[in-house]
């Protein structure tokens, strides 16, 4: 299969470098969760600029696609990670609703079950891997068990520790066999969640999805920001860095999810495979019919 190279020229981008997290400790405080990183217009032009990014990552994305359904061996992996409220839901509404479903594999992970939890944490991950020539979208991810895992005691600490471990040998394998990892953390601050929960109270038509639990983890921030931080400084690495995302405003965070997806993409400058028949001879066969 072909191989990802993890180094800076593959991973190069305005935005890209903008917002990759750098090696070293991870102190979230000092991020601005509502800097808007690469781009300094407004947010009614911040919606225009999203609209305008929908045909070229359109184009790039049918490229992987017919890429793939040849001799490709080549897919994304676009993680989503964020505190509740951080709108997963509405970069994948807003950002993956500019591409080809039929060219996308969107997975939202819940709790495992008894019989997943067997089977070791990353083996429901393996099998939610988008196939060549796709892009693969993870509403949460494996960094569900470094971070709940983590904060609500599920497991022992020696056990999440070594997680950090195997995910990055997991990751370095995604990149060898041909899968580009973006690991995007949606930073929101604690005051814009209580806002985005509050409104949701305030709406009848969002009672849906707002869950009493929400607060319970909210109490638990620091812990959570913790685990977090814990995940974003063990596991950057060059086949996979994480990039943050500042997220208190939405039409930012949608617009810098999908130009990353774009850089991304365009590095991988997928071709349209060339035709494997005589294209003359098959006209002359159809003017005939």
């Amino acid at each position: 299969m072909a191989k990802n190279e993890g180094s800076d020229e593959a991973r190069s981008g305005k935005l890209l470098d903008e917002l990759r997290v750098p090696p070293g400790p991870v102190d979230l405080s000092k991020w601005d969760s509502r800097a808007t990183t690469g781009f300094s217009g407004s947010k009614d032009e911040g919606k225009v600029a999203l609209d305008e990014l929908g045909p070229k990552i359109s184009d790039y994305q049918e490229r992987l696609y017919a890429e793939g359904r040849t001799d490709g061996q080549r897919s994304i992996l676009l993680v989503l990670q964020g505190m509740d409220t951080s709108g997963k839901g509405g970069v994948i509404r807003h950002g993956a609703g500019l591409m080809d479903p039929q060219g996308l594999r969107i997975t939202s992970f819940k709790a495992p079950t008894p019989a997943e939890k067997r089977r070791g944490f990353l083996w429901r991950i393996k099998q939610a891997l988008p196939e060549a020539g796709y892009i693969g979208i993870f509403d949460r991810s494996h960094y569900e068990d470094v971070l709940i895992a983590r904060v609500r005691n599920l497991v022992a600490p020696p056990v999440w520790n070594r997680r950090y471990g195997q995910i990055n040998e997991f990751e370095a394998e995604l990149g060898e066999s041909g899968i580009t990892v973006v690991k995007c953390f949606l930073h929101i601050s604690a005051d814009e969640q209580r806002a985005r929960l509050d409104a949701r109270l305030d709406d009848p038509t969002k009672h849906w999805k707002y869950n009493p639990s929400d607060v319970d983890e909210r109490e638990l921030w620091p812990a959570y920001s913790e685990a977090y931080q814990g995940a974003l400084e063990n596991c950057n690495t060059p086949e996979a860095p994480w990039y943050v995302i500042p997220s208190d405003r939405k039409w930012y965070r949608n617009w810098a999810v999908t130009s990353l997806l774009l850089e991304t993409l365009q590095n991988l400058d997928p071709q349209w495979p060339k035709a494997d028949f005589d294209v003359d001879g098959e006209k002359a066969r159809l003017a005939a019919t």
